[in-house]
């Protein structure tokens, strides 16, 4: 957990820099509002992902003038699918208007950072056991209180228990073997 949050910190740090000073929409937002596009922001993404994933709320932070909502998924994701993973992401972020950041190569643990064209940062990493999260940085805006997300996960809420590894087995993610020729899309 510990090597999570470090990243987590690491990238809010990294995607912050690059995203200060950007104009927009987030220049009029509250933190409660930016926190509500992050949460339409992660809603997208994961719609987007087919065969569907299951996810679980993690942790929501914020600091003086920003928040960080994050998501992580229960679906295992097989070594052999991570790419297709990471590649379906990639293409709707594309699509999207996102521009990409930042990839992070490897079998292990590969990732992707995004910046929205209002200046949000957005994350998708892969972690032990296959495990990906989500996370949406927002660019500094208004202070304001911030309430926990009112979407409900498509599994279990975890609150107030740890958050196991994955757990969901799927057909199509967890597979160990290569991707069929008609791998799936952003849609």
């Amino acid at each position: 957990m510990m090597q999570v949050s470090l990243f987590v910190l690491a990238s809010a740090l990294l995607v912050g820099c690059e995203i200060m000073g950007k104009k927009g929409v987030a220049a009029t937002m509250n933190m409660q509002e930016a926190a509500e596009h992050s949460d339409a922001m992660l809603d997208a993404t994961i719609g987007a992902i087919r065969p569907k994933i299951e996810w679980a709320h993690e942790d929501t932070t914020a600091g003086s003038c920003d928040v960080t909502r994050r998501r992580v998924v229960m679906t295992v994701i097989s070594e052999q699918r991570r790419g297709n993973f990471l590649g379906v992401v990639e293409r709707f972020w594309k699509k999207s208007g996102y521009e990409i950041t930042s990839v992070k190569q490897g079998k292990t643990h590969p990732g992707i950072f995004a910046t929205s064209p209002d200046g949000f940062g957005i994350v998708l990493v892969i972690r032990g056991e296959g495990q990906a999260y989500f996370e949406v940085n927002t660019p500094c805006v208004k202070n304001s209180e911030v309430a926990a997300p009112t979407v409900k996960p498509n599994g279990p809420a975890y609150e107030g228990v740890e958050i196991p590894r994955p757990n969901v087995r799927s057909a199509f993610w967890s597979a160990d073997t290569p991707v069929p020729s008609s791998a799936p899309s952003a849609g």
